[in-house]
């Protein structure tokens, strides 16, 4: 979008690229921007370059001045132009043979009343005024606007424009009919002390200038590239196949969107190769109609018209056999049964292995506290539900048969003290009821009881090992 939708700083200049009022010459961000695909081209021995040049000024107004003084210009460079009273500044947006073109675009020559000359390049003065102007614009504007309502007057201030000087002010509006300003026309000149010049716009020129984002995600075509506003109708969408609804086909202006001219005639084409939608074909349960039609798969969709409530989809080419065999005087099955009969190919599923458009690839299912927020692979997910199967699982007594003869708890044999004997001396107290190796001793089982019920004790009371010990 141009400098003036974009922001300005106290100096006056432009707050994205800072490139002194030039923005949009160059990187193609200005309205309605030419890019120069002959700068690099050299012109043959003995012919002079063009003489015109074209300047943009505010928004989408672009004028074509004649080079009299035979000035150096480029693009970019800001000079002070001829205008109705005093003079005006703008920026060069191009130059060399591609005006030329563009001026036989709108009839134009050198000669023309309309292609006035450039005085000069803009100097540091020029370029303050009309700095310190481009600033009251805004303000100007709501002025303007309250001055409208106070006078019962139905338009709308849509821009402001100062000329470079000062001297002049254009007002655009939009009405939808004639409106008698005389005395509005008072007032703007009592109150901003500048020369007044009214100017009517279309819905379509307001959008232009004022500019914004379609619901494309993309600038509005009418403020980047295009120039010529052609109507737009009802019958394009239905051509398209698309609902009639004006909050999807309305653009920023409140208008069809004229984007809905683009595709229209390869849509024509390709209908063309379809029947009419009015066509009908005899059945035998009654006459079948055309509903809908698909452009790009070729597809129709008939129903009854005496009360059907399902549609049946077919070709264009079996569309055809069954109304030229209604043509003939026939009449063809049943729509249930010409569906069931026509043989539908089934699309290939692919599935979607890496989950790449699934949200669940964000979640960490099973997160580990005691790891540090390691994201969780899938072996260690299996390995934990592995573990969790192995506590919950009890472990399963052999039977009886295959148990061994161990005696069980509180069934030891009795062993008499008197009978073991006296202990040898080289056995250590410490060691427990172990028996070295190579003597025959049997343990304890009394001592063994012992020490059993002492952890468990300590297992269900972890105070008393202070005690114990």
């Amino acid at each position: 979008m141009g400098c003036g939708s974009c922001g300005t700083t106290t100096n006056g200049l432009p707050k994205g690229c800072k490139n002194n009022g030039a923005c949009g010459i160059d990187s193609g961000c200005g309205k309605l921007p030419v890019f120069d695909w002959l700068s690099n081209m050299r012109l043959p021995n003995g012919q002079l370059a063009f003489n015109c040049v074209e300047v943009r000024f505010k928004n989408d107004r672009k004028q074509y001045y004649k080079n009299s003084n035979n000035l150096s210009l480029s693009i970019g460079d800001v000079v002070a132009t001829e205008a109705q009273t005093g003079h005006d500044i703008g920026v060069v947006t191009l130059t060399g043979e591609l005006v030329r073109i563009q001026m036989r675009k709108k009839n134009l020559t050198e000669d023309s009343e309309e292609v006035r000359k450039i005085y000069r390049k803009a100097n540091e003065k020029d370029i303050e005024t009309w700095q310190s102007f481009r600033e009251k614009e805004q303000e100007t504007k709501m002025r303007a606007r309250r001055i409208a309502v106070n006078l019962g007057l139905e338009m709308k201030i849509t821009d402001v424009e100062y000329q470079g000087d000062g001297v002049k002010a254009i007002f655009y509006y939009t009405a939808e009919g004639r409106v008698d300003f005389r005395e509005l026309i008072k007032q703007y000149a009592s109150n901003f002390g500048v020369r007044i010049e009214m100017k009517q716009i279309g819905y379509r020129q307001e959008a232009a200038k004022v500019g914004g984002i379609g619901s494309c995600g993309r600038e509005l075509c009418c403020s980047t590239w295009l120039t010529d506003f052609r109507s737009v109708n009802t019958a394009a969408a239905r051509y398209q196949q698309l609902s009639i609804n004006p909050q999807k086909l309305a653009g920023q202006c409140g208008k069809l969107k004229c984007c809905l001219n683009y595709e229209l005639d390869s849509y024509l084409d390709a209908l063309d190769e379809f029947p009419s939608m009015e066509s009908t074909f005899e059945t035998e349960k009654g006459t079948a109609g055309c509903m809908k039609i698909d452009v790009f798969k070729k597809e129709m969709w008939f129903t009854y018209l005496n009360g059907g409530i399902s549609w049946h989809k077919f070709t264009v080419e079996q569309a055809k056999d069954f109304i030229s065999v209604s043509k003939k005087g026939g009449k063809t099955a049943a729509l249930e049964d010409l569906a069931n009969e026509v043989s539908v190919e089934t699309e290939k599923e692919f599935k979607d292995v890496i989950q790449e458009n699934s949200l669940e690839r964000f979640e960490r299912k099973n997160r580990n506290r005691n790891r540090k927020n390691r994201p969780r692979g899938e072996n260690d997910k299996k390995q934990t539900r592995s573990d969790k199967s192995q506590r919950q699982e009890k472990p399963q007594r052999p039977p009886k048969s295959q148990q061994s003869n161990k005696p069980e708890r509180g069934e030891g044999k009795k062993f008499d003290n008197k009978k073991q004997g006296p202990k040898p001396k080289g056995q250590n107290p410490s060691a427990g009821n172990k028996p070295e190796q190579g003597s025959g001793k049997k343990p304890n089982p009394n001592k063994q009881n012992k020490n059993q019920n002492r952890k468990r004790n300590n297992r269900n009371n972890p105070n008393k090992n202070d005690e114990n010990s």
